[in-house]
Parts: C-alpha cells; sequence; structure tokens
C-alpha cells in the first residue's frame, strides 16, 4: 500500500518494541513532515524527534548463556513497566500513538513471541494499527537517522547477525554474510570460555582485555570471496585457552581474536565499497560499539578517501527506538500489519523487506 502525495503537514508518533534476545527495549519517536509525506518518486526524509528510549538486559551469571525461555520470562516481567516509564517520559498517552512497531524477526522465537503478544494486546486495546519490522533494517534505518550517512556500505555485526550490505533498488542487498556464526557470537562464547563477565556485555569486556593484549597469535584468517566463517576461529581459540593457558594470557588471546576476526571484516567491507562505488561505511549492531573494529575500519576508510559512520551504545545495541524508526518510515508509506499476520519469524532476511520509504 502507498499514500498520495499529501501536501498538509504531518506527524506520525511511533511506538517501537524490541525483544528479539536479551534486551528489551521501548522507543518512541516522532516524524515531522512539514511540507507533507512526499509521494513515491522522492525519498522520505522527516525532521527525526526522540521523545523516549528505554530498555533492560538480561544477564545470566557468569561463564553461561541465556535461555530463549529465560529471556521471555525477562520480558514478560518487564515490559509493562518499560512501556510505563517511555510514555511518562515522552509526555504522551496512547491516544498519541499512530502506530506500534514491534520486531517481526529475526531474533530467538519465545522472546520475539512474548513482545508480539503485547504489541497485538495494545493494538487492540488502543486502537492503533500495527507495523511488523525486520530486526536489521531497524539497525540500518536507526543508523542513517543518527549519523546522516547518505548511501553507505553498511557492516552489519550482532550476536545474531554479521553482513556487508547496500542499497540499491528499494532493497537491502547482501553482498557477504558469515558461513556459520555471528561475529558477536563467537565473542559471547569465548567470554563464556574465559569466565567473564555478562555486564554490561561479553563482547564490551572482551574488548576491555583486548586494550591490554599485546602479543598477537596467529589463528585461522576464514575469507571466502565476500563471506567469512567464524567457527573454525573459535574452535582453535578456545582449545588454546584450555591446553596452552601458560602461554597465552587471556589478554592476548582477547588481543588476538578481535584483530583476526576484525580485519576479516575490513577486508569484505573495502571489496563492496570499491564495487558500489562508495566512500562511506555505516557499523551499526551490537559490536559496531567496540572501538577497535571503528577505529580499523577508519583506517581503512580514510585511505580511500573515505569516512566510518557509527553510533554508541545507545543506538548500537538492540534498542526499541530503532523498531519505531524503520516502522514509522513503513508506516507513513501506508505499509500496516493485520493482526492475522502478526506472527513473527525467526529467519527473516535484510534483502526480503522492500523499502518504499527510499528511491
Amino acid at each position: 500500500m502507498a499514500t498520495k502525495k499529501v501536501d498538509a503537514p504531518r506527524a506520525i508518533i511511533a511506538l517501537g518494541l524490541e525483544g528479539s534476545a536479551n534486551k528489551l527495549g521501548v522507543g518512541i519517536v516522532k516524524h515531522v513532515y512539514a511540507a507533507g509525506v512526499s509521494g513515491l518518486e522522492t525519498e522520505l526524509q522527516p525532521e527525526y524527534i526522540e521523545l523516549a528510549n528505554v530498555r533492560d538486559t538480561y544477564n545470566p551469571p557468569a561463564g553461561e548463556g541465556f535461555l530463549p525461555r529465560d529471556v521471555a520470562a525477562h520480558h514478560r516481567a518487564l515490559i509493562n513497566p518499560l512501556l510505563k516509564q517511555a510514555l511518562a517520559e515522552a509526555n504522551i498517552g496512547p491516544e498519541d500513538i499512530d502506530c506500534i512497531c514491534y520486531t517481526k524477526g529475526p531474533g530467538m522465537g519465545a522472546p520475539l513471541q512474548s513482545v508480539a503478544l503485547v504489541a497485538r494486546t495494545l493494538s487492540q486495546l488502543w486502537g492503533v494499527p500495527l507495523v511488523g519490522v525486520n530486526h536489521c533494517v531497524g539497525h540500518i534505518e536507526m543508523g542513517r537517522a543518527i549519523t546522516g550517512a547518505q548511501n553507505p556500505v553498511v557492516l552489519y555485526v550482532s550476536g545474531g547477525n554479521t553482513q556487508v550490505i547496500a542499497y540499491s533498488q528499494q532493497t537491502y542487498r547482501i553482498f557477504g554474510e558469515t558461513l556459520d556464526i555471528a561475529i558477536g557470537n563467537c565473542l559471547d562464547r569465548f567470554a563464556r570460555v574465559l569466565k567473564l563477565p555478562n555486564e554490561p556485555n561479553p563482547g564490551y569486556n572482551i574488548e576491555q582485555y583486548a586494550k591490554r593484549g599485546s602479543k598477537f597469535i596467529e589463528l585461522p584468517y576464514t575469507v571466502k570471496g565476500m563471506d567469512v566463517s567464524f567457527s573454525g576461529i573459535l574452535s582453535h581459540i578456545e582449545k588454546l585457552a584450555k591446553t596452552e593457558s601458560d602461554k597465552h594470557s587471556p589478554e592476548d588471546l582477547c588481543y588476538s581474536l578481535q584483530e583476526n576476526m576484525f580485519a576479516m571484516l575490513v577486508e569484505i567491507t573495502e571489496r563492496a565499497m570499491a564495487h558500489i562505488g562508495s566512500s562511506e561505511v555505516l557499523v551499526v549492531g551490537g559490536v559496531g560499539c567496540n572501538e577497535r573494529l571503528q577505529e580499523m575500519m577508519g583506517i581503512m576508510a580514510e585511505e580511500r578517501g573515505g569516512k566510518v559512520f557509527a553510533t554508541d551504545m545507545r543506538y548500537c545495541i538492540d534498542n526499541g527506538i530503532m523498531i519505531a524508526q524503520a516502522g514509522a518510515l513503513a508506516f507513513a508509506r501506508g505499509f500496516t500489519t493485520p493482526i492475522e499476520e502478526s506472527w513473527i519469524t525467526q529467519r527473516f532476511r535484510t534483502d526480503q523487506v522492500h523499502i518504499e520509504w527510499r528511491v
């Protein structure tokens, strides 16, 4: 569905609910179209106003991962307090909300379902339309809104995804991706081997250890065309940590793991930049907070006369406002999700979404 060109000023307030993994987020965004929503021949570029962005994280004990059922219980217990907090911070009520946006996928089944259930319930209680949002597209649109990047190659790195993406013909095209586990999953699993805390997150704690490392340990470097593989690297470094701990400090292991995997990402990102002729890189997803990754990507981009765009933990880690951001753009073009189609899916690729708000 698509709206006709409207000349009258228009504002859209969107509520976003994110719960695809262990982060539960509620965000509220306001888009202002001073000259109305433009026609399909032009890209939507509303004024972005952040009204609320609150979040809570489920953290298991150090050395342990999280189970979907435990994460879902966390989300069910905290969704109402977070929702009330977000509405209070935004100083609005249900009657002010134009659409309720929720993460349709990808992600963990039980947490996704627990949040989708709340979105459906609120939609029927408040009489407000639903908008199902692709989690990955939410990250990209949030990054574009915050950084101002125009036509970047997107490096999307998180606990569940590793993709190199570029926009073309109303689709975020995947140029390369992991062939097995995501880079964030690799970091999280190695953090468990080292018994590092899960707070604030395992990847952050590995980053702090890596800053104190100095000796580079050779690890498998697995780039296959535009794709990467991390499972063999993880198996190798787990073996080193368990059988050669007298030779390699945890700090040096973390340092080497980061340097090796980030170099792989820089390689495939640079290749995508050369292919599409872009001078911009936008790093999104939870691992995108890593300062060393940003630094390495920045060195590469600078050598090409380009620039790296990244956000801080408020936006690169899973959050509700990124879902509101992408959902509000889709809603402005007339897209809604009927209740009978408001299911969730653990498999929902970035390139399956029609990006109707761009040209």
